[in-house]
């Protein structure tokens, strides 16, 4: 394993209080939100199908204008940062591995994650990039910024269908992270057979990165 690429929503940063505040804003009980959240998963709907059932006709980049206009902008911070993400990161890097963020996230995100100052060599945001996973050409783009071959690319993400499916059919290396709404609806046996490594939570990913690339 030469690199390590990281997803962002659910892998490095906690979105429970980022739905949170969106159930704040559109006058929701945030647990009547974040249980509709589980159904529409279950059933392969989307957090857009969420937000439309709430709101028929909703409009993600407007209300994003409007809550930023009140002051209470869409986005995160150092606060929803997943308490195993920077020294997981950190020990990756110290093993002398390209260690890279890469996820679906809108142009502000790519702001937000530099200020959080974390220890990687890139960070990858799809509508900075112009490509959504899981379309092949982003994890093409993630081996050819790490420039070294798929097959030595490990991704890491919450998402059997977005992450785990496309990276490995891309050959990467693929660990799926149980945690997230997604980490623990999404079942698919054959797909997680196919993971290099499953996991609960970051803080063993160095040592078990380190023992698959031992002489």
């Amino acid at each position: 394993m030469q690199a390590v690429f990281f997803d962002i929503g659910e892998t490095l940063i906690n979105e429970g209080e980022i739905y949170g505040r969106w159930a704040d804003w559109l006058g929701v009980p945030r647990h009547t939100f974040l249980t509709k959240l589980g159904a529409i998963l279950a059933a392969g709907g989307s957090h857009q199908d969420l937000f439309e059932y709430f709101r028929p006709g909703f409009d993600l980049e407007a209300e994003q204008k409007r809550r930023a206009a009140a002051g209470v902008p869409n986005g995160f911070g150092p606060g929803d940062l997943y308490p195993d993400a920077r020294a997981c990161l950190a020990s990756l890097r110290g093993q002398g591995l390209y260690v890279g963020i890469a996820g679906n996230q809108p142009v502000q995100a790519a702001e937000q994650m530099e200020a959080l100052g974390l220890d990687a060599d890139v960070i990858g945001i799809s509508d900075v990039w112009g490509v959504q996973k899981p379309a092949t050409e982003f994890f093409e783009r993630c081996a050819q910024i790490a420039d070294v071959l798929p097959d030595r690319v490990l991704y890491v993400g919450d998402r059997i269908d977005n992450d785990m499916r496309p990276a490995v059919a891309f050959g990467m290396r693929a660990a799926f992270l149980r945690r997230g709404p997604w980490g623990h609806i999404q079942q698919d046996d054959e797909t997680l057979a196919e993971c290099l490594f499953v996991l609960d939570d970051l803080e063993g990913l160095p040592a078990l990165v380190a023992r698959h690339n031992a002489p």
